[in-house]
């Protein structure tokens, strides 16, 4: 077993892994000992910060080395889930995701995942290609193709299948919104608790194209939660448009997409253009987007066979999971944005009201405010539900259709982010790990009080109260 030295610095563990053999895994030759020495990992409030650089396959080494007991972990997560909601094993999977994705893959992206196996495999767990790709798309497979195959091996072929659920809640905000007149930004996660958790804040430096500091899942070569800046002075989230139905086979997967795009380009402009480009359908969201050097903000909502695209100099966009575009809410979803039962509807209410509420005061200690907020619109007070801000489904006795459709469902928010001009240009954010209002998450305790939930005793963890902490870029 390689040792690990542990350094405390300012409340931050940093892992000094030394380059000595990992059990069976094999020893790092003398390249591979120069491409881990450029990167580096630190444990943070909950978080892990993870700082990669260089080439493609070098970068992707540093990934799967530094990251391969979490990466493991997310795999078995992934494998859990996916075998509890299809009842179809990983292999079968794997084997129908490489021929949906691998031909479409840049060479840089495919090299990175080449060399995340590569450090993966020499840190002593065999993980291929082929699973990357599949556990990399994971929520276009899981959400959007999943559902069309699931028919086909029904017996009524016309039987209904869940549609993708609701998730996120996000704000962005400039000109007179705000006190200093430029860009806020602020945005939480809200997904299942038993599913890998994104608790990564990459520093992903690569050898062309533009820095980039976001959050990520272990193992992933793109964001995931989408919450992001870069070194052009773009920042950016977004969240899902619930209830959208349509997947195209022969389009470029989200999850490149995404990553190009945020590699590549210098502008709001062609950070659409590229997303827009070859688009699958999967992963269908409402993103906002902020040029700190312009001061402008956009929504760019990406349908399969819609856009809708805002851009503004003054104003806000906000993000709850209901289109806003109407051909893409009519034509592509089943939501209805006037049910305020609905967790989607009820925050998007919220939102509104709290944003017209604070207009020329927002700033970064506001947009925290807002994330962790718990005012339920349809009940009309101050409760933790799942139709606030920072939802939590999980203390609701009250089904929330569409997702997750249960009372007490394993899901809500599971972290805060937030991002103003100021931090931007000094390439960095704050960030909350857990949920954003703090209340801690004990899984033991949870399943004890719903153990029809016993399924997740293999992956569902604790989420201790975290304190705001805030990352940057080189640190």
């Amino acid at each position: 077993m390689s040792s690990i030295r542990f350094l405390l610095l300012a409340g931050v563990c940093v892992f000094a892994v030394s380059f000595s053999q990992r059990g069976s895994a094999e020893s790092l030759t003398a390249e591979q000992q120069t491409w881990v020495a450029k990167g580096h990992r630190a444990d943070k409030a909950g978080w892990i910060y993870l700082h990669t650089e260089g080439e493609p396959f070098e970068r992707g080494f540093q990934r799967g080395y530094l990251l391969s007991r979490e990466i493991a972990e997310a795999l078995h997560t992934t494998r859990v889930s996916w075998a509890h909601q299809s009842a179809m094993d990983w292999k079968w999977l794997v084997e129908r995701a490489a021929p949906l994705f691998l031909p479409k893959i840049d060479p840089e992206n495919l090299a990175e995942i080449d060399g995340m196996a590569a450090g993966l495999r020499v840190a002593g767990h065999f993980i291929t290609r082929e699973d990357l790709v599949a556990y990399n798309g994971w929520i276009e497979l899981s959400e959007y193709w999943w559902p069309a195959e699931l028919r086909k091996l029904k017996e009524n072929p016309a039987e209904s299948v869940v549609s993708v659920h609701q998730s996120c809640s996000s704000f962005i905000a400039t000109g007179s919104l705000t006190t200093d007149g430029n860009v806020v930004l602020g945005h939480n996660t809200m997904q299942s608790y038993a599913d890998v958790l994104p608790r990564v804040i990459e520093d992903l430096h690569p050898s062309h194209g533009h820095r980039i500091l976001w959050q990520t899942n272990p193992g992933w070569i793109h964001s995931g939660t989408d919450f992001f800046l870069t070194d052009a002075g773009l920042i950016g989230s977004e969240t899902t448009i619930a209830g959208f139905e349509g997947f195209e086979t022969n389009g470029i997967p989200e999850f490149i997409r995404m990553r190009r795009a945020t590699q590549d380009a210098s502008s709001i402009e062609q950070w659409c253009q590229i997303m827009k480009l070859g688009n699958n359908g999967g992963y269908a969201n409402a993103w906002l987007l902020g040029d700190i050097h312009t001061k402008e903000i956009a929504r760019l909502e990406l349908g399969l066979k819609y856009a809708g695209f805002e851009k503004k100099r003054d104003g806000f966009f906000t993000g709850s999971n209901v289109a806003e575009d109407p051909k893409i809410l009519r034509l592509e979803t089943s939501a209805d944005e006037t049910d305020i039962r609905s967790s989607s509807v009820a925050r998007r209410v919220r939102w509104k009201q709290l944003l017209q509420e604070n207009a020329g005061k927002i700033n970064l200690a506001l947009a925290k405010r807002f994330e962790a907020d718990h005012f339920d619109t349809y009940r009309g007070k101050y409760q933790l539900t799942a139709r606030t801000l920072c939802g939590h489904f999980d203390l609701d006795p009250e089904p929330e259709k569409p997702w997750p459709g249960v009372p007490y469902g394993c899901c809500g928010t599971v972290d805060g982010k937030v991002v103003d001009a100021t931090m931007a240009r000094n390439m960095s954010f704050a960030a909350r790990w857990g949920s954003a209002c703090g209340t801690a998450f004990l899984a033991r305790k949870y399943l004890a009080a719903h153990p029809q939930f016993d399924w997740m005793q293999s992956t569902l963890k604790d989420r201790p109260s975290e304190p705001w902490v805030q990352f940057q870029a080189g640190e």
